[in-house]
């Protein structure tokens, strides 16, 4: 999964606040838009296994995920990632309410303020969503 927008970022609205910063042809040039889309080697997808490009904060929204999960029959998702209160809330709650199972890894997930992180684990996700750590997951 990553985050990727057309040059100039058209997709981009400015009455969103945590991309509207990014907008604009004259600050979207290929540098600035390879960056969004590199993926770490340690995470790399194997090959043949397909890339999604998101436009928005939750996973679903704005990409063809749902459409690569309901071909395959997939119907449990494992969540982990960076921005505990934004990416994984936000793909968490749209999931949970297209019926997918899901699993948060807790200690796969981080967050700029540990609070949040603590609260979303222990009384929020709990609600839609399995909470392990990554040892405990089979």
């Amino acid at each position: 999964m990553v985050v990727g927008f057309r040059p100039g970022a058209p997709e981009i609205s400015s009455d969103n606040k945590v991309f509207s910063a990014f907008s604009g042809a004259e600050r979207w040039t290929p540098a600035f838009a390879e960056q969004w889309v590199q993926i770490h080697p340690g995470v790399a997808p194997q090959e043949g296994e397909p890339v999604v490009t998101k436009r928005r904060i939750s996973a679903f929204t704005g990409s063809d995920l749902e459409v690569l999960l309901r071909a395959q029959d997939i119907r449990n998702l494992i969540l982990t990632g960076i921005a505990t209160s934004g990416v994984v809330l936000s793909t968490l709650r749209e999931a949970a309410d297209k019926d997918y199972r899901l699993t948060v890894l807790a200690d796969c997930c981080a967050d700029r303020e540990a609070e949040v992180h603590e609260i979303l684990m222990q009384k929020v996700f709990p609600r839609q969503a399995d909470v392990i750590r990554l040892e405990d997951w089979q």
